[in-house]
């Protein structure tokens, strides 16, 4: 591709198609009464996975685009997960036959901020309202700069298989710039610990286009990641988005990479991956040959949902806590984000659903090939298309920029096949925004496309 297309395509705002349609149109026509009707409708033969969210850290990363809140005292955390508990129970009570759980995900802010006893005694409590399957998946993300023996510990002996590290940058220049002062010996403690407690599965999380960051910072914090033997890695560009994120406007845009350097930033980084021997899985991630994601990628059977890449294929993804969205037959919801009402709709007994999107027959459609396209980085369009009682030539025939993007060698037409070349791989969004009806304005609410 030519400098001046990537540079075009590169800049597009683009959703990261962790759903479709993506949660800016979501809506208050979905409420709790909804949600209470989708819970109590699920079919008998489902299967479930849960997401948690935690939003609270010890000091605030000035990139981070989460949902979390500060505080150096337990006792705020401790009121939430009462809280927490309590959603879990209204939820339950909607659900007829419970679905066996495949997957467990903590997430924040941080989850491992929690005392030991209280994340044991959390799970307790879910394996209590949910029949967990013998063979489930169990992962934790982890700030090392936190993470107690103690929490180790409990981590292991709860049944965690999965532990996703927070790194983003291994430059102390960088970490300065964005208030992550984290250093190599920390990370491989915690690596260390966990595995001694028994984890199996240890992600690390990267970030590339950060303030001060170059592409001999981000080869080198690739090396030392490489030291700790990851299975799989997650590599992330920076949405600069200060607008929403105010803790943002910290940053020094005149130390931020111009869209150029964040692409040769992200090419240096899946260059030294895939050459130790990674495999590249999608978008953003890096796993070995034999992790079950790299499995089910050569199978073409993984998937994509709002925590990424995952081999994941449950039914419905049952989200709990401030901001959680979830995803069950019917379409989306979301929890209400702003954490003094989250708490207070739950203790007046209250599901916390603030908005959600009920799926169209023509949503469902788009939804498939867009996964396809992240997943696979192809897509038969005519195979999905009649799945869904669509006509797959009037579909092609309706998409407008397909011919542009063949033009310039972002995608490949042959018969209803659409694939993406190897040299194109990084702009996977502009290809599955193709299909996407619902971009519209929210444009300026999603980040960059590479």
């Amino acid at each position: 591709m030519r400098d001046e297309l990537k540079a075009r395509y590169g800049d597009e705002r683009l959703p990261r198609y962790t759903s479709y349609p993506s949660s800016p149109h979501f809506s208050g026509a979905i409420d709790s009464t909804t949600y209470a009707a989708w819970l109590r409708a699920l079919p008998a033969d489902a299967t479930a996975s849960l997401y948690l969210h935690v939003p609270f850290c010890r000091s605030m990363c000035w990139y981070c685009g989460c949902h979390t809140h500060i505080t150096q005292h337990d006792g705020p955390i401790d009121d939430y997960l009462a809280t927490l508990r309590h959603e879990i129970e209204l939820v339950a009570r909607q659900i007829g036959d419970r679905p066996p759980v495949r997957h467990i995900h903590f997430g924040g802010g941080t989850p491992t901020i929690m005392a030991a006893e209280a994340f044991r005694d959390l799970l307790a409590f879910l394996r209590d309202r949910f029949p967990l399957a013998p063979d489930a998946e169990i992962a934790v993300e982890i700030d090392p700069r936190t993470l107690a023996p103690a929490m180790m510990q409990a981590l292991g002996a709860a049944g965690v298989t999965r532990a996703s590290l927070g790194v983003q940058s291994f430059d102390p220049v960088v970490q300065e710039a964005i208030r992550r002062r984290q250093d190599y010996a920390l990370t491989e403690a915690a690596v260390r610990g966990l595995r001694a407690a028994g984890i199996r599965g240890i992600n690390l999380d990267l970030i590339y286009g950060l303030p001060h960051q170059s592409v001999v910072s981000c080869i080198e914090t690739v090396r030392r990641c490489l030291a700790l033997r990851p299975d799989r890695l997650a590599v992330f560009g920076y949405a600069h988005v200060p607008s929403f994120k105010k803790h943002q406007r910290r940053i020094d845009e005149a130390t931020l990479p111009d869209g150029a350097a964040r692409r040769e930033q992200a090419d240096a980084i899946a260059e030294t991956l895939m050459r130790a021997g990674y495999r590249r899985i999608g978008l953003d991630h890096y796993a070995r040959p034999d992790d079950p994601m790299a499995v089910a990628h050569g199978k073409g059977e993984l998937r994509r949902n709002f925590q990424g890449y995952t081999t994941d294929t449950s039914d419905a993804l049952i989200g709990f806590g401030a901001s959680a969205i979830g995803r069950l037959p019917q379409g989306y919801v979301q929890n209400e984000p702003v954490l003094r009402a989250y708490v207070e709709r739950v203790g007046r007994g209250e599901l916390a659903t603030l908005k959600g999107y009920a799926l169209t027959p023509d949503d469902r459609l788009r939804a498939a090939l867009i996964e396809r396209i992240m997943c696979d980085f192809a897509v038969d369009v005519g195979a999905i298309s009649r799945a869904h009682g669509h006509d797959p030539d009037a579909l092609l025939a309706s998409l407008p920029r397909l011919r542009l993007l063949e033009d310039h060698g972002l995608v490949r037409l042959e018969g209803s096949r659409v694939s993406i070349p190897k040299e194109a791989g990084s702009f996977v969004r502009n290809v599955a925004a193709l299909f996407d009806t619902h971009l519209g304005t929210s444009a300026a609410m999603h980040s960059r496309a590479a």
